[in-house]
């Protein structure tokens, strides 16, 4: 009982988040509401007065009884779970289910999580069967039987948990992990994090964990490949970067970094959110639709141009519409960086697929390529996959032959 008890209550936690984000909203209807009642009264002049004092009145009792009524009704609930015994199935996150739910509220507001402590919050972890893996000798033994000198690491994306590579897995066979494990005999290792935290903060906790999986692996570590989708594969970069100037060991075990329709250039859709969320909070009547949009998380916010390091974000003006320049950070020496970019349609050089590339990634951002920066990608460990849309590359047939070559050419 007192090892369950030390477990996140993961249900009592969104019951929090669900009221709280209850009150938020009454507060922001209440806000649309003083903003149109404020310009028709303006409209009036001074013969509008005594109902505007009226109004002011009534509208404010009324949106301070809801919001209080929902806190009450939130505190009530949280005692009445804290009361109840928590058995290990109120820890949701291991489960596929509900680790996509908590994976969608990390991506959107997983550093707010991280600020309060939150239940929700995911903290970065090696996960075998959706269980956190306690990096010391006999736990890891125990979840990597038949451990390889070689480790395959697979990092997710954004509002994603290590249950996404699964996607597509019966339909080819298998999942990249299970599969290279069979054709190359290395040992796939899957991580879980928080994805709204920093893609710089979220780099140094990899390094820090990858560090720590190595110290405790069963035998020496000889190569490590590190495989990430979309802002996985910014995290693994912004890993190896911090791992070299802290001069962490496991990076010289690093022979491949592979990015599967990752921004390394940004993201269209979190620019164009970071435009509206200005454009929005510009007019009253609509500026607590702009203030949603900027309560979006810290990792949203970096992949509007790909930021990797702490330098592009401390001490800014997370808001300012002003671009500010990009620290470039290299590739990690002594190892093959390999990219793999798709679009909607099957030519690179159509229109639309120009102008969409996989739904959510442009292919110059995936190559690296374009006008004003330049990521010193390899033309030849990079592959295109026309037709196909930005989760397909979590398992696509083209993508596993090329991710095998790339892996065997330097074998694991």
């Amino acid at each position: 009982m007192e090892e369950l008890a030390r477990r996140p209550d993961e249900v009592r936690g969104l019951s929090d988040l669900a009221f709280a984000e209850l009150r938020d909203a009454v507060g922001g209807i209440g806000a649309i509401h003083r903003a149109i009642a404020k310009r028709v009264f303006d409209g009036v002049g001074p013969a509008g007065a005594p109902a505007r004092a009226a109004h002011d009145a009534i509208s404010a009792g009324v949106y301070a009884a809801v919001r209080g009524a929902s806190a009450l009704a939130g505190r009530g609930i949280g005692e009445l779970l804290a009361l109840r015994e928590r058995p290990a199935e109120r820890e949701l996150s291991s489960t596929p289910r509900g680790s996509a739910v908590l994976a969608a509220l990390n991506g959107l507001v997983g550093d707010e999580l991280e600020r309060r402590a939150s239940d929700l919050q995911e903290p970065m972890s090696v996960r075998v069967e959706g269980r956190v893996v306690t990096l010391e000798p006999a736990s890891v033994a125990s979840a990597f039987p038949g451990a390889h000198p070689c480790l395959v690491v697979f990092i997710h994306g954004l509002m994603e948990s290590e249950h996404a590579w699964d996607l597509g897995a019966e339909r080819a066979g298998g999942t990249y992990a299970s599969r290279l494990a069979e054709d190359l005999g290395c040992t796939p290792v899957h991580v879980r994090y928080n994805t709204g935290r920093h893609i710089s903060e979220n780099g140094r906790s990899l390094s820090d964990l990858l560090e720590a999986l190595v110290d405790a692996w069963p035998v020496e570590v000889d190569r490590i490949a590190l495989v990430g989708h979309s802002m996985g594969g910014l995290v693994s970069r912004s890993a190896c970067h911090y791992a070299v100037s802290d001069g962490a060991r496991w990076v010289q075990h690093v022979r491949h970094v592979v990015s599967l329709g990752t921004p390394h250039l940004g993201a269209p859709l979190a620019q164009a959110v970071h435009w509206a969320s200005a454009g929005l909070a510009a007019l009253p009547e609509v500026r607590p639709f702009g203030a949603f949009l900027r309560r979006r998380s810290a990792g949203i916010r970096d992949l509007r141009h790909g930021s990797l390091v702490d330098e592009d974000w401390s001490d800014c003006d997370p808001d300012a519409l002003a671009a500010a320049a990009v620290t470039e950070v290299p590739l990690l020496d002594g190892a093959t960086h390999c990219f793999v970019t798709a679009t909607i349609t099957r030519s690179p050089r159509h229109p639309l697929g120009r102008l969409l590339g996989d739904a959510l990634v442009l292919q110059a951002s995936g190559s690296g390529r374009s006008r004003r920066r330049r990521i010193a990608f390899e033309e030849e460990y990079g592959l295109h996959v026309g037709g196909a849309h930005h989760l397909a590359l979590l398992n696509h047939p083209q993508v596993y032959d090329r991710l095998r070559d790339w892996l065997a050419a330097q074998p694991l």
